[in-house]
């Protein structure tokens, strides 16, 4: 374990990898039973039950005193959405998914972004170019690499479908705890950035937006961080096992 990494033992990722698959499931759970005509709130009270369902808790509910069970933003909010009662989930709405389960001492993190009918072509092509750099990333998450590596593939496949690279929030070390070492961004910045060794997890997540890369803060409830010019944005998030040899993807579906 250094500042910049944090390699975990075999029993760690035994528990690891479990959290990891309990949260996959559980963010398809909830994306499945996710239809129009519901609030935000509705949605995040079904996430509560299936997590509670699972043996685990939420490990967002309360984190640093966040108030929901998972993260709900819809259209242009990016990230850390909270449900609502009077937010009515609409057919044309674009929703993105955050979820984290932790159980037995462990926590999984992950993320998806879904409509609920045929997308515009500029939706398309946001949602389709934000998974399309999630898995760039993703391959480059190798040992002997660095997290440069990981950073300049998502920015690259970004670039390609014009869409804008949220700077102030980035992906992580996960695991035993919610945030570790090191910090994953989705842009190019000044270093290498931390060496990739065996052991380490990340959660790479890539949050692009149709338009400016410029986000805000909403005033009254702190958390809600949406586009600066009211475009889109989607959200993907796969947590990752450094290994010998190809990275492993620990929150892939088991089914498709």
């Amino acid at each position: 374990m250094s500042r910049d990494q944090i390699i975990h033992t075999p029993e760690e990722v035994v528990r690891i990898r479990r959290a990891a698959a309990v949260t996959a499931e559980v963010r398809d759970q909830i994306a499945a039973q996710a239809r129009p005509g519901m609030t935000t709130f509705d949605l995040d009270q079904v996430a509560g039950e299936l997590i509670r369902a699972t043996g685990g808790k939420s490990a967002f509910l309360g984190y640093r005193g966040y108030p929901g069970n998972i993260c709900i933003s819809v259209n242009d909010e990016v990230v850390h959405g909270i449900g609502r009662p009077d937010r009515i989930l609409l057919d044309t709405d674009l929703v993105s998914i955050d979820v984290g389960v932790e159980i037995d001492g462990a926590i999984g993190d992950t993320a998806r972004t879904f409509g609920f009918r045929e997308l515009t072509a500029d939706l398309k092509r946001l949602v389709n170019g934000t998974q399309e750099a999630l898995m760039a990333g993703i391959r480059q998450a190798k040992r002997g690499n660095h997290v440069r590596d990981i950073s300049l593939a998502v920015e690259t496949v970004a670039k390609k479908h014009r869409l804008g690279v949220v700077r102030e929030y980035v992906g992580h070390g996960c695991g035993i705890r919610m945030h570790e070492p090191p910090e994953v961004p989705n842009f190019v910045g000044f270093g290498q950035g931390a060496l990739l060794s065996p052991g380490m997890v990340l959660c790479i997540e890539p949050m692009l937006n149709l338009g400016t890369h410029k986000v805000t803060t909403d005033s009254h409830d702190h958390w809600t961080v949406r586009t600066r010019d009211g475009e889109c944005a989607a959200h993907f998030e796969h947590m990752v096992l450094i290994t010998e040899n190809e990275p492993e993807i620990l929150t892939w579906p088991k089914t498709t």
